[in-house]
């Protein structure tokens, strides 16, 4: 029989916050329309987001795991209302979600068939 791995937090669990403070985090399934390299950013690629009709661009640091090529037409779960984030390479409007520590180590977050481009992620 297999048993469970054992799993520990790679960091602690955050401070507390209210039900109303999480609401004012706008967390919306989003289609990636588009998806590149950026040049002299061997960490991050490019993203063009299509939530519900709303396009955002945002930069991901993924580059290590995922090929834009195989992200196009992915539905996956962004900050919708993040403040814009002007970077060396362009303005980051969001943020997706994903999981790990980071390099080639990270998993982004999915979205099940059925779930459709703009829905609220509650």
């Amino acid at each position: 029989a297999e048993t469970a791995e054992e799993i520990t937090l790679d960091e602690p669990i955050a401070d507390t916050c209210d039900f109303d403070d999480f609401m004012k985090v706008d967390l919306r399934v989003a289609k990636v329309r588009a998806a590149s390299a950026v040049e002299g950013a061997n960490k991050l690629l490019h993203l063009e987001l299509d939530i519900g009709g709303v396009t955002k661009n945002v930069f991901a640091g993924i580059a290590k795991v995922y090929k834009p090529e195989d992200l196009v037409g992915k539905m996956v779960v962004c900050v919708a209302n993040l403040a814009p984030r002007k970077m060396r390479f362009g303005v980051s409007e969001g943020m997706i979600l994903a999981a790990g520590p980071g390099g080639k180590e990270i998993a982004m977050l999915t979205v099940d068939e059925g779930a459709k481009s703009g829905q609220r992620v509650s």
